[in-house]
């Protein structure tokens, strides 16, 4: 199927087109046409699956067609679709792809989110804005000042929905409820039909269609999934190893605490690799500076908590690590969904420590299934422990160094740790 078949205009065709898409993925081709028709949806599908187009591109079918379009008479600040995300990086990546999408048509798209100076966005919405993409938080404090007008949403999407539960917007959720006509077409979104996202759906959606392209908690078949098993004081040693080695670039690192993430990143950047952190203490500014030297390039890791779990969107992102299993599991599927999109391969690597087995177990019977366990040469649990510094990480060659208790050693990385104590100083290109 194409998506001339869809049911879609030849501006929005034309955006696809120069986005290098030729056909919709399942998600798209299920959802596009109810969506059309003015009906409430309710969908599920594992991340990476174009949930974003599947329900930008018939947003912008409906507010671009004739009977739709904007009267003179419309207030300049009311918003006839509204999007709400979870978190601010995934508003600014959905504003972009809707902006992309309707490049062509006379709508205009923005987005609100905290972490930011308030002022420019007023100033935006005072010019009049179609389409709007904001975090709660941020949109109740623009309706609190009286800077946007609700009253003509037509169209309400819920992004990530269950993301918003997990992160405790439900009082939110019901305020700006009250501030939206009844008379509209809501779509909700979430990589789960879990139960208070039914709960949810019941309240905000009328004779929703239900559509679940992937079982429930699915990861990706293109990921391929493989956890180590290392002690806690290795896990370091053991990622600065493997970056070097498999000549890593843009690698994702997960790590539970911010605290965590911030020293991770500075202990990766001592071993040569360039490295940024994001989480919530870091500035809006400094998370979308580092997110931009990630996409580039110019930062080889980025290290982040579970709060870009959901809304980083990079094209063919190779590879994902959990530098700490999640609390939660399915924050797991979440978590590897980053690689693996728009069909492309990706390697989703888990540093598993004996604490968490337990977690480890709680994952694959969510995945419902086992991944592969590998190990690495002197990185076994019991073994001795060692610290690799990588001491130049260029993509020519690098050359590490095993430090041991008393005395530093360098090592080839064939063999254990054991058998390099026992050989002697060996240099090695990784």
């Amino acid at each position: 199927m194409s998506f001339s078949l869809l049911g879609l205009s030849a501006g929005i065709q034309c955006a696809i087109t120069e986005q290098g898409y030729q056909e919709p993925t399942p998600i798209q081709r299920k959802v596009i046409a109810p969506i059309l028709q003015g009906r409430d949806l309710l969908a599920a599908a594992q991340t990476g699956t174009g949930k974003t187009a599947a329900f930008t591109l018939p947003l912008l079918e409906r507010l671009s067609t004739e009977a739709n379009k904007p009267s003179a008479s419309r207030a300049p600040r009311s918003i006839r679709a509204l999007i709400l995300t979870p978190t601010r990086e995934l508003a600014a990546q959905v504003a972009s792809s809707v902006a992309a999408y309707g490049k062509h048509l006379p709508l205009c798209t923005d987005a609100v989110f905290g972490g930011v100076n308030i002022n420019p966005q007023i100033d935006r919405l005072r010019r009049g804005v179609d389409i709007l993409v904001a975090t709660p938080g941020r949109l109740l404090d623009h309706a609190g000042q009286g800077t946007l007008e609700l009253s003509g949403i037509e169209i309400l999407v819920l992004d990530e929905a269950d993301r918003m539960l997990d992160m405790g917007f439900i009082p939110d959720l019901r305020r700006i409820m009250a501030l939206l006509p009844a008379a509209r077409q809501t779509l909700m979104f979430s990589a789960t039909f879990s139960d208070p996202i039914r709960k949810l759906t019941n309240s905000l959606l009328e004779d929703p269609v239900q559509v679940e392209v992937a079982p429930r908690n699915a990861t990706v078949e293109q990921i391929e999934q493989r956890a180590y098993r290392v002690s806690k004081i290795d896990k370091r040693p053991l990622l600065s190893y493997l970056i070097a080695s498999g000549n890593w670039t843009q690698t994702l690192i997960f790590t539970r605490t911010k605290h965590g993430a911030n020293r991770l990143a500075q202990q990766l950047s001592r071993d040569g690799i360039t490295t940024a952190a994001i989480h919530g203490n870091k500035s809006q500014t400094a998370r979308t500076r580092a997110l931009a030297d990630f996409k580039l390039g110019a930062v080889r890791v980025l290290v982040a908590t579970d709060i870009a779990a959901r809304g980083l969107d990079i094209a063919q992102l190779p590879f994902v690590v959990n530098f700490d299993l999640p609390e939660v599991a399915q924050d797991y599927v979440h978590r590897v969904g980053r690689t693996g999109r728009a069909g492309s391969a990706g390697i989703a690597v888990s540093l598993v420590s004996q604490e968490e087995n337990k977690l480890l177990a709680d994952i694959e019977r969510v995945i419902n299934r086992k991944l592969i366990i590998v190990t690495a040469s002197g990185f076994q649990p019991g073994a001795q422990t060692v610290a690799v510094n990588v001491v130049r990480a260029c993509p020519e060659r690098r050359v590490a160094k095993v430090q041991g208790p008393r005395r530093n050693l360098k090592y080839n990385g064939r063999r254990s740790a054991t058998d390099a104590r026992a050989r002697g100083s060996q240099r090695f290109a990784v």
